[in-house]
């Protein structure tokens, strides 16, 4: 009867507040959504508002200790945070609770992606966690999500919503339908907390997850639950304000029928890219993955028309190609770089038997419609936009062995933070030899013709410096070669563009890495 009662004056509440929204309008301004997320909530009326259904799904018992008062006295204190992320769920927050309900799981997991990425699917944390749901790439293994140049599911929201749901219902089992140390379980691991079980019975305490000896952020992450849930139930007492969702579906899922460019989609869908994106984050590039899922996720006001659009336009039409000869010297991995692709894309469209290709055969290369800005927020274009947007001098470093990004900070008299970030990385991700990093210094690292500045991989102590060189009048390959002690099939070799002209002329530039010691 309490269970009932309860449930009661949580739909009182929440109709209230929806009433309040018909009075009031939109309560955050909807300016940072793309233009297919804001919607007329006219029609919004009671029993309507989304938030209604997840605060009636509410299964936790409610701990008023000093952990969860500590976590709701920052959310209070900081109410524009709860606006913002309530706006960001706008698309995705119908499908988690759809979710979370037919699973009958508490709904308080619909809240989930706000402690881990703030409703963001591009959010990218330590450990090379990504997602709504902060999934690592092993965990996300393990629970069959792709990840692969194309595609990464841990970003995709049915998938991963899907994983993460799944994952959370395999630790309520093994901590006996204890949903508090599931969650538990999600931030630290399941081996941690039953660590954690065995000491307190070794000592003969209690191991209820209050009682448990974790981690300070696991310690914090289920009181944080909690005290979120608290604000959603009763979003008034508190003084927060939630952006009203519908309570019916936000997107729809079309089925492509093959490999579609991304920017020929969004023509025929009429959304912008964006929106595009942002409804479909797992995709990486500037098309859908070639050997699928053959979906889209698009608004619903869009797929039917989209559907009719695409029936139209020819399976060979879907994609824009272009036809190569290969030449000597060339490699498939090399030519599939050039244009974007996969070397296993391109063996795969032209019928090839492993990666040897012969000189004078041409192969037809599946390449984007559009410029690559076009594609805003394909994984190129995010990490561009991370690495322009920093002040001072750029510097492009690639990676030796043994660098850690304390070294490398340590060297520039920057942050480790700063660098993870300059490159959407995260401080404990793995660094790889040969890797690009960039780097903004706070002092000048180069001038006169000296650019841009990186260590390349040397034999001996780095002094190698790439420098792009600015052609003067008389100069010829041969000339600046012995200038900068290297040959002339080392310039052609870092200058792709220098391979096919037989002179080089004034004002033109050279990329050149020189040992300046020894120049």
């Amino acid at each position: 009867m309490k269970y009932i009662i309860r449930n009661i004056s949580r739909y009182a509440a929440s109709s209230l507040f929806a009433c309040l929204c018909l009075l009031t309008g939109p309560v955050v301004a909807s300016s940072t959504l793309p233009s297919q997320w804001h919607q007329d909530w006219s029609d919004v009326v009671v029993g309507r508002d989304l938030w209604a259904r997840v605060r009636s799904g509410f299964q936790l018992a409610p701990a008023n200790n000093a952990r969860v008062e500590a976590e709701r006295r920052w959310y209070v204190s900081h109410p524009a945070y709860l606006q913002r992320v309530t706006e960001r769920s706008t698309p995705y927050l119908h499908h988690v609770v759809e979710q979370v309900q037919r699973r009958g799981m508490p709904m308080e997991f619909a809240l989930l992606p706000i402690l881990e990425s703030a409703y963001d699917p591009f959010a990218y944390s330590h450990g090379r966690a990504a997602g709504l749901w902060q999934i690592i790439p092993g965990t996300g293994r393990d629970l069959g999500l792709a990840q692969d140049w194309w595609q990464d599911g841990r970003r995709d929201l049915r998938a991963s919503t899907s994983a993460a749901l799944e994952y959370l219902t395999r630790m309520a089992r093994r901590f006996d339908g204890d949903w508090l140390k599931a969650l538990a379980a999600y931030n630290a691991g399941p081996g941690r907390i039953a660590a954690a079980e065995r000491r307190n019975r070794r000592l003969g305490r209690g191991t209820s997850f209050w009682e448990l000896e974790l981690p300070l952020e696991t310690r914090n992450y289920v009181p944080r639950l909690l005290a979120l849930a608290s604000l959603v139930e009763s979003p008034e007492r508190y003084g927060q304000t939630l952006t009203p969702v519908r309570d019916q579906p936000y997107f729809a899922v079309v089925d492509t029928g093959g490999q579609i460019d991304l920017a020929q989609a969004a023509t025929l869908a009429g959304v912008d890219m964006e929106t595009l994106y942002r409804l479909n984050p797992g995709l990486n590039r500037w098309a859908t993955p070639p050997a699928g899922p053959h979906q889209l996720l698009l608004p619903r006001a869009q797929a039917k028309a989209f559907s009719s659009r695409l029936a139209e336009v020819d399976q060979g039409q879907r994609l824009q190609w272009v036809r190569y000869t290969v030449r000597r010297g060339d490699a498939l991995s090399r030519i599939a770089q050039r244009y974007n692709t996969e070397a296993q894309v391109i063996a795969e469209v032209n019928n090839l038997r492993g990666t040897r290709i012969i000189a004078g055969d041409s192969l037809m290369i599946p390449v984007a419609s559009a410029p690559p800005s076009r594609y805003a927020l394909s994984e190129e274009q995010r990490l561009a936009k991370s690495q322009d947007g920093g002040q001072g001098y750029r510097v492009d470093y690639i990676v030796k062995p043994g660098d850690s990004f304390w070294k490398i900070a340590r060297d520039y008299g920057v942050g480790t933070r700063q660098v993870a970030e300059w490159n959407n990385m995260a401080v404990r991700d793995p660094l790889l030899p040969g890797q690009s990093l960039v780097i903004w210094s706070k002092q000048p690292i180069s001038e006169g013709t000296l650019t841009q500045v990186n260590f390349a991989l040397p034999q001996r102590e780095p002094m190698v410096r790439k420098v792009t060189y600015r052609v003067r009048s008389g100069d010829s390959l041969a000339r600046i070669a012995s200038r900068f002690n290297v040959s002339t099939q080392d310039i052609l070799q870092w200058n792709a563009s220098l391979r096919d002209v037989k002179y080089i002329h004034p004002g033109q530039r050279v990329t050149l890495y020189i040992d300046v010691r020894e120049s």
